[in-house]
């Protein structure tokens, strides 16, 4: 994923010489531990925008702030009532949906680029690039992009929040944007552009790791290292458990 990230962002990165500006970036949080009592995160995105020679230009710049989570493959299935039963019908399969996302911006998106600048740096849940594995038509792939799009959006693991990005005196900027308490644990990068006359001309990436620790960290590293002994515990466990509760049954 940070090579993708850092592809993406070499147009950008080009642009940085010596009479360009560049993007102190920082967040407030770069790495999460997930815990049974976690309940999501509000992180800080904040940093400042050095112009050369100190000269900020007259018209102010834009600010656009993404949060991206690791990339999942995934296979979208459509359901239809057949006699009375529904069933999976059509499906579609896309290679590299991010598992989670969010964007905040200093203005409307559409107001800052235009659709092909948007689509480049995928500025908006609309302009990911979801790299679809499956043959369908081109309006089926939207219909399950979109259903993609609705799902995750009301899971709060897709998020836009334009006209957000606070700039103090045209160098300092700030954003907040939330971390669903069902995002999974790997590698985040924090995405910082700086947007001037509709054109990117300075990008910048920080890195968040978000991982279990404590009793969740234990199952998860069980599970995966000692499956065969983690498969006959939760089976004894479960065994246990329902003969207690029927022991308990037959007492009352």
């Amino acid at each position: 994923m940070q090579r993708r990230a850092l592809w993406r962002l070499a147009p950008a990165l080009l642009l940085v010489a010596a009479n360009a500006p560049q993007l102190v970036p920082d967040v407030s949080q770069r790495d999460i531990e997930i815990q049974y009592s976690f309940t999501g995160a509000d992180l800080l995105l904040f940093g400042a925008i050095v112009y050369p020679d100190g000269v900020r230009p007259e018209k102010p710049a834009d600010i656009v702030v993404v949060l991206k989570g690791p990339e999942q493959s995934i296979t979208m299935r459509e359901k239809q009532k057949v006699a009375g039963i529904w069933v999976n019908a059509d499906r579609a399969s896309f290679r590299s949906a991010p598992s989670f996302y969010a964007m905040a911006s200093s203005r409307p998106i559409d107001r800052i680029v235009d659709e092909r600048t948007a689509a480049i740096y995928e500025l908006g849940v609309d302009k990911l690039q979801l790299s679809p594995s499956s043959l369908n038509e081109s309006a089926e792939l939207s219909r399950f992009q979109q259903g993609l799009v609705d799902l995750r959006e009301r899971s709060g693991l897709f998020v836009e929040r334009p006209g957000t990005v606070e700039i103090s005196d045209g160098v300092l900027y700030r954003a907040r944007l939330p971390l669903s308490a069902r995002v999974i644990v790997g590698d985040y990068t924090a995405e910082t552009f700086l947007v001037q006359d509709g054109r990117v001309v300075a990008a910048a990436v920080r890195d968040i790791t978000v991982r279990k620790s404590g009793f969740e960290q234990f199952m998860a590293t069980a599970a995966e290292q000692w499956s065969f002994l983690y498969g006959l515990t939760a089976i004894a466990l479960a065994v246990g458990m329902g003969w207690a509760a029927g022991a308990i049954a037959r007492r009352i």
